[in-house]
């Protein structure tokens, strides 16, 4: 999470980097950092739910450009807080802090609140494209630093703790990483980039080594929150400061008084800063230097051999595929640690409950079949209007999932997994024949949200449109067009962000479920499945138009029409959502699927087919939308381009 103050202060004293060439060597990735990192650089929309595709497309040149250069990155992410949960605190007050921002990001400004499953998609790239990731136990510095150390090679990284660590290979600074500005020379191939490292800093600022623990500690750490104590380090300047700057004069004051005592020993040190400090003061201050003792890395046994990540004894009741299901980053600890899970914080209005509520269903049955029945109540951190809010939630095992038990569970009949995840959602299996394979748990989660959340029709088909269109540039292996994905700073209508996110929240958390139950249902692509900016311009075309208008294409209107189909057929019991929705559309021509493919000549380009009708839907406007194309052939062509933007 990084020194605070520390990355201003590099910016005046840029001579304590060195300019490289880096290349034909491994890296060390700080994953968490990187992925956040990456999809901010990029100027990607925060606001509207997530750009993932143009995401996946950043992710990937990234790691095209290491290989290019030779370069072997090992991606290290954060698994939760560990055994110590000693940062509850500050995530706590940084849910709090992103809550206040709420009212900014939805006059559109960027307020880095960001998207809920950028991590999804990173972790799901990066295995796609093969590269070696692990998702530590509890927060991935230590570890990842201990594997630089043993290894002898550099971190890529933006946050500033690793510049704490004595790593003899040093640390590569992300937003100085240059990796979309490649060089060669000769026949090999570099990225320009700075390295630093703590023998330069220290050097340059005449101080220790082994106070740089102390000075982290002391700096407002993430850990402590100093800002009585702080005045007392302020008014040192380092040699060469320039006098017109006024950053970080309390972090230079520090480095000074700290410079002063190398003579003395690191106990010395810290007792004599502490001396006039709180009680509380100096827990943090304590609590703060243990973090920068290295452990004993058992990463090298995973990325060498493939040995699953040990856990903390309290956890020894863990079953073995649950660890390596932990490293992997199917799951996260913190449930099984803390039984506590921090849900995500998006913008929406907060007049409106939170949209994690919709999904709350989903995750007791999670943490039913994860704890078992006597688990105990799980504590989730959620928010009331701009308020966090800690709710106790009780587990559920009901239904199918009393069959199942998480020390057998990879070996339960599939047919019994798959039951437990479509009874949570409420979705017969029948219903989602025909849907192609990897779309199955998307549809199913439309059902459960239609039902859930009781959506504008509006709302439905532009997030279907979405869905389809991802769907059909996946098949033909390409990102195709997608329009503005920069940030956008107009304002955002927060209700409509709210369903959208209830969705997301829906999709989320199914898919954990899912990857509980070992997948009974394909995993879904998520770079694919929602584009923000697209979804919300969608639903504001789709008051005048409908989608058919809006995309011509056969392909389109195929695949569209059965998930359409899938998403609101009727149920077995009358009446429901489904229905409603049926009702709201009675200004439309309904027509079942084999009609449409007699009419089009069949369902080519489809992944699957079904012998059940499905309900599609075709406009009264159809007729005039042929006159108007004829009179202005060029505008139509313009605006089937724009169907796809």
């Amino acid at each position: 999470m990084g020194v605070k103050g520390l990355s201003s202060l590099l910016k005046d004293y840029s001579q304590i980097y060195q300019d490289i060439r880096f290349r034909d060597s491994k890296l060390l990735v700080d994953g968490t950092n990187l992925a956040y990192d990456l999809y901010d650089m990029a100027n990607l929309d925060q606001n509207h739910g997530g750009e993932y595709l143009a995401f996946q497309v950043q992710v990937q040149a990234l790691f095209k450009a290491l290989i290019d250069c030779e370069i072997k990155a090992y991606v290290v992410i954060d698994g939760g807080s560990g055994t110590s949960d000693i940062r509850l605190d500050t995530r706590m007050d940084r849910q709090r802090a992103l809550l206040e921002k709420i009212p900014a990001a939805l006059k559109g400004k960027k307020m880095g609140i960001f998207p809920p499953s950028i991590m999804s998609v990173f972790e799901q790239t990066l295995n796609d494209m093969k590269v070696p990731l692990v998702k530590c136990f509890g927060e991935a510095d230590g570890q990842l630093a201990a594997l630089a150390k043993d290894w002898s090679f550099p971190v890529l990284s933006g946050d500033t703790d690793f510049f704490i660590y004595a790593l003899p290979k040093g640390v590569l600074p992300l937003h100085h990483f240059q990796w979309d500005s490649g060089q060669r020379t000769g026949a090999s191939s570099y990225i320009p980039c700075k390295l630093y490292t703590t023998s330069s800093f220290c050097t340059f600022f005449n101080i220790n080594d082994q106070l740089l623990p102390v000075f982290a500690s002391l700096a407002w750490n993430d850990y402590v929150n100093l800002r009585d104590e702080s005045t007392r380090w302020a008014g040192g300047r380092a040699p060469g400061r320039p006098t017109t700057s006024n950053r970080a004069p309390r972090l230079e004051g520090l480095l000074s008084w700290l410079g002063a005592r190398n003579d003395r020993t690191t106990e010395d040190t810290l007792t004599a800063a502490m001396a006039d400090m709180s009680q509380l003061a100096r827990r943090e201050v304590q609590k703060s230097m243990l973090e920068y003792r290295l452990p004993s890395s058992s990463l090298r046994g995973f990325f060498s051999e493939g040995t699953v990540l040990p856990l903390p004894a309290e956890l020894s009741w863990v079953p073995e595929w649950v660890r390596a299901s932990l490293a992997r980053g199917d799951l996260g600890a913190d449930i099984l640690m803390h039984r506590r899970k921090i849900l995500r914080i998006q913008v929406e209005s907060s007049n409106l409950k939170s949209s994690n509520l919709t999904s709350k269903p989903i995750r007791q049955v999670l943490y039913g079949v994860l704890l078992a029945q006597g688990g105990g109540e799980v504590e989730e951190v959620d928010r009331v209007g701009l308020e966090p809010n800690r709710v106790k939630v009780q587990p559920l095992v009901q239904g199918a999932a009393q069959r199942l038990r998480l020390d057998s569970l990879p070996q339960a009949d599939r047919a019994v997994r798959l039951r437990v995840c479509l009874e949570t959602l409420g979705v017969e299996e029948e219903t989602l024949e025909g849907v192609p394979a990897h779309l199955r748990l998307p549809v199913a989660v439309t059902r459960y949200w239609l039902r859930r959340a009781s959506p504008e029709p509006t709302l439905l088909k532009a997030l279907l449109m979405v869905m389809v269109q991802g769907e059909l540039m996946r098949q033909n292996g390409t990102a195709g067009r997608q329009g503005y994905t920069n940030h956008h700073s107009q304002p955002l209508d927060g209700v409509v962000a709210h369903r959208f996110n209830q969705w997301q929240a829906c999709l989320k958390d199914a898919s954990q479920l899912n990857l509980l139950l070992c997948k009974p249902l394909p995993e879904p692509h998520f770079a694919w499945l929602y584009q923000g900016r697209l979804v919300h311009r969608r639903q504001k075309q789709l008051q005048e138009r409908e989608p058919e208008d809006i995309v011509q294409d056969d392909q389109f209107r195929r695949l569209y029409r059965r998930l359409l189909g899938a998403v609101t057929q009727t149920e077995r019991r009358a009446g429901g959502p489904e229905a409603q929705l049926r009702a709201s559309m009675e200004h439309l021509h309904l027509s079942t699927l084999d009609e449409e493919e007699e009419e089009l000549g069949g369902a080519a380009g489809l992944d699957q087919g079904s012998d059940r009708p499905r309900v599609t839907v075709r406009t009264r406007n159809r007729t005039k939308d042929r006159k108007d194309r004829s009179r202005n052939p060029e505008l139509w062509r313009k605006q089937e381009r724009e169907g796809w933007l």
